[in-house]
C-alpha cells in the first residue's frame, strides 16, 4: 500500500550519520567512537580522554580537536562539564541514530527475493536542484537501485529504514513509498539489478576491506600469543585496529542492500567480506571495550554494568 510522506520536521540530530564521513578520516573515527563506546560510557567522555583515545589511532592531538568541534557543530556531541570536568556528552536524538546505526551494521544479511521490493516514487521541482541531487545521494549510500529517472528500488526490508532517513534528512515530501511491490523485469532478475545497482562498486567495497583486513585475522588465528607467550596484540592495538575495522565496514551495509543470491554475480564477495568482519569484530569488540573503560575508569559516568 503507498504510504505518502508529508513535510517531515528537521531531525533532532541534524547529521553525522554512518554515511556521513570518509571512512579512515579523523572524522568518521570520532562517529565510529561514538557509536561504539559511549553509550558504555554513560553517554559521556573527558575531553581529555577521548582526545588521548583517538590519537592512539595515530591522529594529532589538534586534528582531533578539530574533528571533535565539527562533530560538535554538527549535533553529535554536546560539551558538557561534570564535577569540574571538562567532557562532551550525546545530544539529544543521537541515542536513536545509533540504535538504527547498530541494525544495519551489524545485521548483514541477504534479502530472501519472496520477501518482496519497495519502491521509492520521487519528484523534486526544477528550481529545487539541491535536493534533488541530496535525495539521489541519499538513496544510493542507503542502498537502493536506480529503475529510471524518479524510481528506486530496494529490499521491502528496508522500507521503514528508508523512511525514516528521508524524512530526518527533511526530504519526506518529494517522495512515496510503494511497499511489497512484485518485481516482474523483462529477462533474469540478476540482469536487472545489474542495470539498477553499481554491482561493481559495491563488490570492489568488499573485496577492498577483504585485502585490508584479512592478514589481521591469520594473525588473530595463531593463537591469540606469540611464540614469546606475549599476547598477538595489545590492549591498545586492539582497540585501535578495531576501531578502524568497524569504521571501514560501516558505510558497507548500507551501500550493499542484501541482494539475494540469483540477484547477483557467481563471484560476490559480500559474503565473505562479512564473514571477516563478523570474526575480527567478535576477536576484537571486548578488549577494545576493556582499553576504553580501563582508559577512562577515572572519569565520571564509568562504563554501564
Amino acid at each position: 500500500m503507498p504510504e505518502a510522506t508529508g513535510r517531515a520536521p528537521q531531525p533532532t540530530a541534524p547529521g553525522l550519520d554512518d554515511f556521513d564521513a570518509r571512512p579512515g578520516s579523523i572524522m568518521s573515527l570520532l562517529r565510529t567512537f561514538v557509536g561504539l563506546h559511549m553509550r558504555d560510557l554513560g553517554g559521556w567522555i573527558a575531553v581529555a580522554h577521548l582526545v588521548a583515545l583517538l590519537e592512539q589511532t595515530g591522529a594529532p592531538a589538534t586534528t582531533v580537536r578539530s574533528a571533535v568541534s565539527r562533530a560538535k557543530a554538527k549535533g553529535l556531541l554536546r560539551p558538557e562539564r561534570r564535577e569540574d570536568v571538562a567532557g562532551y556528552a550525546l545530544s539529544p536524538g543521537v541515542m536513536a541514530m545509533l540504535e538504527r546505526g547498530d541494525a544495519t551494521i551489524y545485521s548483514y544479511r541477504r534479502h530472501p527475493v519472496s520477501d518482496g521490493w519497495c519502491l521509492i516514487s520521487f519528484s523534486v521541482p526544477e528550481d529545487r536542484r539541491a535536493e534533488r541531487y541530496r535525495l539521489r545521494r541519499l538513496l544510493a549510500q542507503l542502498g537502493c537501485g536506480t529503475v529510471a529517472d524518479g524510481l528506486a528500488v530496494a529490499p521491502q526490508r528496508l522500507a521503514g529504514g528508508l523512511q525514516t532517513h528521508l524524512r530526518e534528512a527533511g526530504l519526506g515530501e518529494w517522495v512515496t513509498v510503494f511497499e511489497q511491490a512484485a518485481l516482474r523485469p523483462d529477462g533474469s532478475l540478476a540482469a536487472a539489478c545489474a542495470r539498477w545497482w553499481d554491482l561493481d562498486m559495491t563488490a570492489g567495497l568488499h573485496r577492498a576491506f577483504i585485502a585490508r583486513h584479512r592478514g589481521l585475522a591469520e594473525r588473530l588465528a595463531s593463537g591469540g600469543r606469540s611464540v614469546t607467550g606475549s599476547p598477538v596484540i595489545s590492549p591498545q592495538e586492539a582497540f585501535a585496529a578495531h576501531l578502524r575495522i568497524v569504521d571501514d565496514w560501516r558505510p558497507i551495509p548500507y551501500r550493499d542492500p542484501g541482494l539475494s543470491r540469483e540477484a547477483l554475480p557467481a563471484d560476490w564477495p559480500g559474503d565473505e567480506s562479512a564473514a571477516l568482519f563478523r570474526e575480527l569484530h567478535e576477536r576484537l569488540g571486548p578488549p577494545a571495550a576493556q582499553h576504553v573503560v580501563h582508559t577512562t575508569r577515572s572519569q565520571i559516568g564509568r562504563a554501564r554494568p
